[in-house]
């Protein structure tokens, strides 16, 4: 039994790699991660044409609607090209929530928006995940009022999506009054996180979450395009470093011949080619497989988030001095790579819901 990508997905993940290619060249990425906004914005655009911001919205709203493995292939690609663009929470968690959750009036009132790339939607689950004892949403007669932290695609966002401690989730629209947005400084330039404040500011809640289940199914979304970026990011990062150990001469050899570097470079091979399966199997988990759904997302982002961590610094290691530099760019993966690892959860946290699904805390 074959089980691997189909020509369809592969088809997608080459276009997506050739228009980030010819659009958001190394040059490119430097700029934005220099403050050039307009340039990401230029991109954001390319890939709504090529209609990612559609990829789950139900079809329904005129779209395709393609499964959870697609959006782990765009995912994989966007993470490769370190792509400026919106995607996790915007195009991904977000749409997945109003589908499972919303009315049919928010369902009329935002799928078709953000199908077509006129609605930005950031989402912010610190609360229900981990919150800071500083932080907290309070849900109350329409109202919020509290701090939320790390939204994923929140900056310049039309609305936002938030979940408080049980798990509801709630719209917000961005232009009202009482939200103050604050924008996080992170390691990683490619994409933004913000904070905001809030302040009895009004929102909408989708009344399907009272179901645990459904922000869940959103988490475990999240997590698994993470992983998906990161696999994206480190396979670069492996390529990259083999290329140079076949360029780079030392001693008058060049490094590719040395041992230790072969070693080097087929240790990450070895690690890094069985996440690309384990996404796979978890997207396809998201799909099929319900009952394992939830324990392969948590297992999948804790040893991606890993690997991926290996990889990045074996492979800085392999350009020596050089994998510092701004020139050779290799430090805006690596960046990438560290904050995924971060959001929604660590490894550390995502491996106890892990022991925790399997009744390791009994």
């Amino acid at each position: 039994m074959y089980f691997g990508l189909s020509e369809e997905q592969k088809s997608l993940e080459e276009n997506i790699s050739k228009f980030l290619s010819d659009n958001a060249p190394l040059d490119t990425i430097k700029a934005v991660a220099n403050g050039e906004e307009e340039k990401a914005e230029e991109i954001h655009k390319g890939i709504i044409e090529l209609g990612l911001s559609g990829i789950m919205v139900p079809e329904s709203y005129g779209v395709l609607e393609l499964n959870m493995l697609f959006a782990t292939v765009v995912s994989s690609a966007l993470g490769s090209g370190t792509a400026p663009v919106p995607y996790v929470g915007a195009y991904v968690m977000a749409p997945l929530a109003i589908s499972l959750a919303g009315d049919e009036d928010q369902k009329n009132e935002w799928l078709p928006k953000i199908a077509g790339g006129e609605k930005v939607i950031g989402v912010g689950l610190s609360e229900f995940v981990g919150a800071r004892e500083d932080a907290g949403i309070e849900f109350d007669k329409g109202k919020v009022t509290g701090r939320s932290l790390f939204l994923i695609d929140g900056k310049n966002a039309d609305a936002y999506l938030l979940a408080n401690k049980s798990g509801e989730l709630f719209l917000i629209d961005a232009s009202s009054k009482g939200i103050k947005v604050n924008e996080l400084v992170t390691v990683d330039k490619t994409r933004t996180s913000v904070e905001l404040t809030l302040d009895k500011v009004d929102a909408t809640l989708l009344p399907g979450t009272s179901d645990l289940s459904v922000i869940e199914k959103v988490l475990d979304a999240g997590r698994l395009m993470l992983s998906a970026d990161t696999v994206g990011a480190s396979q670069v990062m492996l390529d990259k470093a083999v290329a140079y150990s076949l360029e780079r001469k030392q001693f008058g050899r060049l490094i590719g011949s040395f041992q230790a570097v072969k070693h080097m470079c087929a240790e990450m091979a070895a690690e890094l080619e069985p996440c690309h399966s384990m996404i796979w199997h978890a997207a396809h988990s998201q799909d099929s497989s319900a009952e394992d759904a939830r324990l392969m997302a948590c297992q999948t982002k804790a040893h991606v988030s890993e690997v991926g961590k290996q990889v990045s610094k074996t492979a800085t290691e392999v350009h020596g001095g050089m994998g510092f530099t701004d020139e050779l760019g290799l430090h805006y993966w690596f960046k990438r790579i560290g904050l995924n690892r971060q959001l929604l959860g660590s490894p550390e946290l995502i491996r106890e819901e892990a022991g925790k699904l399997q009744g390791f805390d009994q």
